[in-house]
């Protein structure tokens, strides 16, 4: 059997278009984005995989469907700007229901990250990453196999204040 992780990176595969929108309650702006978001996955002999896993001293034997995410969007903030980027997110499992993720560059701050995510039981996947000064909060289902959802906060470092809170639908590509 297959575990809820493995379950969840096998149905987030391919390209999605995003409507994201974003509640910056620091500056009291509200912010629009549209962009597209691939998923692929990456194979266990993928060099870069070996390099980010001995860099974090991690044995290749301790992790589960490793994938890759690019993104590239434009934002109602700075219409003539894209924003893009990917990463490379591997799932470390603890058991079929929790466990850690590596990120190669985190979502908040440019920096490699771990965090830690579960399934709630009506299957919602919930990732919690602390960075050194803020920590992020995603909650990500799918209302169909080609519709996810996602939630996400930006929390200050004590944990106590939102930053920013933002919803996203994605529709997956060609559907």
């Amino acid at each position: 059997m297959a575990s809820s992780i493995d379950s969840f990176v096998q149905r987030s595969l391919g390209t999605w278009e995003s409507k994201r929108s974003g509640h910056n309650l620091a500056f009291r702006h509200v912010e629009e984005v549209e962009s597209t978001i691939e998923i692929l996955p990456v194979s266990l002999d993928d060099p870069g995989l070996a390099e980010l896993l001995a860099s974090h001293g991690i044995p290749a034997d301790s992790i589960a469907s490793p994938f890759h995410m690019a993104w590239e969007g434009t934002s109602d903030w700075d219409e003539d700007a894209t924003s893009k980027g990917s990463c490379t997110l591997v799932p470390l499992p603890s058991d079929n229901s929790n466990g850690r993720l590596l990120r190669s560059t985190g979502y908040t701050e440019q920096i490699p990250a771990i965090g830690t995510y579960r399934f709630s039981d009506d299957g919602c996947f919930i990732l919690i990453t602390p960075y050194e000064g803020s920590s992020a909060e995603e909650r990500i289902w799918f209302a169909t196999n080609d519709v996810r959802m996602r939630v996400s906060m930006m929390r200050t470092q004590s944990g106590r204040g939102v930053l920013q809170a933002s919803f996203s639908s994605e529709i997956r590509s060609g559907s």
